[in-house]
């Protein structure tokens, strides 16, 4: 696997895909990047608020800037902050306070006192909570027209393109495919056993009843050409995600929305370890590396699967 530069607590390689067109053309230069995302710069949660979300360094602890400028894309990273106040500790406590209540007024407390006292408890120990920060990396890439983050949850994935919209000023974002599901074409693979140039089919993946969405199959290492599969087509399930090489240079799992998980950088083994190289050096080749694998793989899907751009007109 590819070697790990650390930043903040994540990896500079990217394991998760969400991939967004920019509606108009990126003219902003780093150096105007990073002036408007220090206004949204990351701050501790304060003493009653349960989550923070705000721009951190891109390169973690090897640079304070917030943006990292390398081979023509932009690397940036949005921190997450939230505290940790589990709710079985909140429903102790409330019982607690209940039943002295109910021991020193003889009397029941009522659904709306109960409601109120819980509250009051949350607020009451809301400041005194642990917090756990998290950290999502992204990079915008102006030459493509596009935004990637290295996240295949659609949540995370809002909060950081509402963030980035927010700093930036309106920033149009298009899902990278249609909005169409990509099912029907991945269950064609699978089917006939043939695969774009370029695209191959490995040994996992998903199926699910078109009729029964709570019926699912998932297979992992097995023969996806296999004639239990082909059982699992007839009978009528689809495929939902499927485990795929891209030019044997990477391997991942693509879902039918089109979002990437568990990516890995199969070609980083031809990259020559430098050991006289310092640790920003490093960084700036593993990210040129990883962007430019990246390229090819997206401009690769993008002519597979129609793009939404290529849709207008």
């Amino acid at each position: 696997m590819a070697r790990s530069i650390l930043c903040g607590t994540e990896s500079v390689w990217f394991k998760n895909l969400s991939v967004f067109e920019l509606d108009e053309p990126f003219t902003l230069t780093p150096e105007e990047v990073t002036e408007q995302l220090a206004e949204h710069a990351f701050r501790p949660c304060g003493g009653l608020e349960p989550h923070s979300l705000g721009w951190a360094p891109a390169m973690g602890r090897l640079g304070g800037e917030l943006t990292h400028a390398a081979a023509g894309f932009l690397l940036i990273c949005a921190r997450r902050e939230e505290r940790l106040l589990p709710p079985a500790v909140v429903r102790e406590t409330v019982e607690e306070r209940i039943a002295q209540i109910e021991s020193d007024d003889f009397r029941t407390v009522t659904r709306k006192e109960r409601q109120r006292l819980r509250d009051d408890i949350t607020f009451e120990l809301m400041p005194r909570a642990f917090t756990r920060s998290t950290y999502l990396h992204a990079y915008i890439a102006p030459d493509d027209g596009l935004l990637v983050l290295d996240t295949a949850s659609a949540k995370a994935a809002e909060e950081l393109s509402i963030l980035l919209g927010r700093s930036l000023g309106r920033l149009g974002l298009t899902p990278f495919a249609t909005g169409r599901s990509l099912t029907p074409e991945m269950t064609r693979w699978v089917a006939e056993n043939r695969t774009p140039d370029g695209i191959s089919l490995l040994h996992d993946c998903e199926l699910r009843d078109k009729a029964d969405e709570k019926s699912i199959v998932r297979c992992v290492g097995q023969d996806l050409t296999s004639p239990e599969i082909k059982a699992h087509l007839q009978a009528g399930k689809e495929v939902e995600r499927i485990a795929l090489s891209f030019q044997e240079r990477a391997s991942f799992a693509l879902a039918a929305d089109m979002t990437i998980r568990r990516l890995r950088f199969d070609a980083v083994k031809e990259m020559e370890h430098d050991p006289d190289l310092d640790a920003q050096a490093q960084f700036d080749l593993d990210f040129a590396f990883m962007t430019n694998e990246l390229r090819h793989l997206l401009t690769q899907l993008g002519e597979i699967f129609p793009r939404a751009k290529s849709m207008v007109g």
